[in-house]
């Protein structure tokens, strides 16, 4: 039995949310987002809460529970507060600069990777190390993130790289002589 899908999500002040066929949307002051609706998971929008029970008694529908109740949460924290990520660029020469909708990216490459920033989110480099990324929608958010980190990966020796803020790189010890 799912602990986490046992509790129902809250809905705060100013957030509506709305349950039309097999989508779930809910608006708020930063936006709106909707998902797709498990046909496995049963959902109920009472008394200022959305409530997630497993349709049926199958290991299917109780394996889709939890994640099932984690998307609705993720769904009301992104249009009352949004989803952020920090990356932090070491290395010599290492760089990032935000220019409207494109991230300019100096990574030791022969050239620049210029990446386009996908619709909904914002991109901000308040130093040209750190690079913000934020928006509404946590997949969205996280998955431009690894695309930015896929380019240049921390390595284990000299740290250099793009990282996480907050991740621990382990770190190897040289050749020894």
């Amino acid at each position: 039995m799912s602990r986490i899908g046992k509790r129902p999500v809250a809905i705060p002040s100013g957030v509506t949310a709305n349950i039309e066929g097999d989508t779930l949307s809910v608006k708020g002051p930063k936006g709106t987002l909707s998902m797709g609706m498990s046909d496995l998971i049963e959902y109920k929008l009472e008394d200022g809460e959305i409530s997630v029970k497993p349709a049926n008694d199958t290991r299917d529908a109780r394996n889709h529970w939890g994640m099932q109740r984690t998307l609705v949460s993720n769904l009301v924290e992104g249009v009352t507060e949004g989803f952020s990520k920090v990356l932090e660029i070491t290395g010599v020469g290492y760089r990032a600069q935000a220019q409207g909708k494109k991230l300019k990216l100096q990574l030791g490459y022969s050239h620049d990777v210029d990446l386009d920033v996908p619709e909904g989110l914002e991109v901000k480099t308040p130093d040209q190390t750190t690079v913000e990324i934020s928006g509404i929608d946590k997949q969205a958010v996280g998955q431009f993130a690894a695309e930015i980190r896929r380019w240049r990966k921390p390595e284990p020796y000299k740290g250099k790289g793009i990282k996480y803020r907050g991740e621990y790189i382990f770190r190897k010890e040289g050749k020894k002589k």
